[in-house]
């Protein structure tokens, strides 16, 4: 069985359901995973909207040092080991969908990988701080993909 990655809320490549928008307050999704592979030190959670209107992608949420027998997270949980980064707005925390009206539906990627390390950086690091911390010590990545348009 593979590193895989689920959430009861949405199927992967479904429509995440209004409730986790961030006109509804962002609240985030449930989420679970299984097949983490046994190396793993720590997990590390990114997910981001590559089709903003934005150079690159917009951030929705950074986790890292998530406890690697930990399997899921409940419906808005913020888990005392969890460490957060800097999201699109420049806090803390999940930040829901909010594509621009009438814009199409946008993709929401969420990404957990399986560390080899310990990730230690100072308070609110960016998405590419965390993911530049990961180079060369992801042992999986698990990816679930949501839509979403209002």
């Amino acid at each position: 069985m593979g590193f895989a990655l689920h959430s009861s809320a949405f199927e992967d490549g479904a429509p995440i359901p209004r409730a986790y928008c961030h006109d509804r307050g962002d609240m985030s999704p449930p989420l679970s995973w299984d097949g983490v592979p046994d190396q793993a030190v720590e997990l590390v959670l990114l997910v981001d909207d590559p089709d903003a209107p934005v150079r690159g992608s917009y951030v929705h949420w950074v986790m890292f040092g998530l406890d690697p027998t930990r399997r899921g997270l409940a419906k808005g949980e913020i888990p005392p080991e969890a460490s957060s980064g800097v999201n699109g707005f420049g806090t803390a925390g999940y930040l829901g969908p909010a594509p621009p009206h009438g814009d199409r539906a946008h993709r929401y990627v969420f990404r957990l990988l399986a560390v080899d390390h310990v990730i230690r950086l100072g308070a609110l690091p960016s998405y590419a701080d965390v993911a530049a911390a990961t180079d060369g010590h992801v042992l999986a990545e698990a990816r679930l993909i949501g839509t979403y348009q209002r």
